[in-house]
């Protein structure tokens, strides 16, 4: 019988080919839109000493946008966790007229430019728009005083609600579409409410899906400009937020100085981005263990 030629043994067998190509394709992307545009925003902000960078943050104006910002992103997250969730609990398990209609406009506010959602929430809500007339009438009557949406932080957060519901029902959808009902009716039969049903049942599953939503979620919501601006109000102190801040800080040839007011409210998101992907692995090995 021949000699069988021996593959080396410091040579990895793959199963799937062209390994070495993809990685290096995929670190190369993830290089050029990721870590370099990060990377010259660290060194344009270490142009700056640490005490102009430490004075730059803790300006009075930088900094209410800064908490404005962070604030509005953090409460739109969590109406969007309720309320998406509900609306994608819809969607699996009932069937009615207009469905499919009901879930293309989920993706409605990936589909319209940011700055036409801002121009449709103003438009609205203005004291004057369609809706704002009837909150400025109800302020009167029951206050003495208008109640204003647009132009204030309360349509700040209104906008990043729109902006930023779809993450959430694209990522608890289909996780719930794969759940058994099975198991809520064995709930059921074991006598548990439906409220002990939806805690102990269908909760732990979706969890996981849900803190992925919230970390897309409040990504886009910390960040968005374009249909926040139209509807802010640009009030100093009051409802100016920190991408205006970072724009005027270019108009007025500022670089570093904007470069430092993005790279410090990069990595507050950052922090809070990873801290919700560690929460999330910990409940998905904490669900594994008690599969296992």
């Amino acid at each position: 019988m021949p000699n069988q030629p021996i593959p080396p043994k410091n040579r990895a067998r793959r199963v799937m080919p062209f390994f070495g190509l993809s990685m290096g394709v995929s670190i190369f992307a993830l290089s050029l839109l990721v870590i370099l545009p990060f990377l010259m925003m660290v060194l344009t902000t270490l142009q700056m000493d640490f005490g102009d960078i430490m004075r730059t943050i803790r300006e009075p104006q930088v900094f209410a946008a800064i908490k404005l910002s962070l604030s509005m992103a953090m409460l739109a997250t969590i109406t969007n966790l309720i309320f998406g969730t509900l609306v994608a609990w819809v969607l699996v398990r009932y069937e009615f007229w207009g469905k499919s209609f009901l879930n293309a406009l989920v993706d409605l506010p990936f589909a319209l430019p940011t700055a036409v959602t801002g121009i449709a929430l103003a438009t609205l809500y203005a004291p004057n728009g369609l809706f704002g007339q009837w909150f400025t009438r109800l302020g009167l009557l029951l206050f003495n005083e208008p109640i204003k949406i647009a132009f204030t932080p309360i349509g700040i957060w209104l906008a990043l609600v729109v902006v930023s519901f779809p993450f959430i029902v694209r990522a608890v959808q289909p996780v719930l579409a794969e759940l058994s009902v099975e198991f809520e009716e064995a709930a059921a039969v074991m006598g548990a409410s439906r409220l002990t049903t939806f805690r102990r049942v269908i909760l732990p599953e979706i969890a996981p899906a849900m803190l992925i939503g919230a970390g897309m979620m409040f990504a886009r919501a910390t960040g968005e400009y374009g249909s926040v601006i139209f509807i802010a109000g640009n009030i100093p102190m009051q409802s100016e937020i920190l991408p205006l801040i970072i724009v005027s800080k270019l108009e007025q040839f500022d670089v570093s100085g904007a470069a430092c007011v993005a790279l410090f409210m990069l990595l507050i998101s950052l922090v809070v981005l990873f801290a919700i992907n560690f929460a999330q692995w910990k409940l998905s090995a904490r669900l594994g263990a008690k599969t296992n």
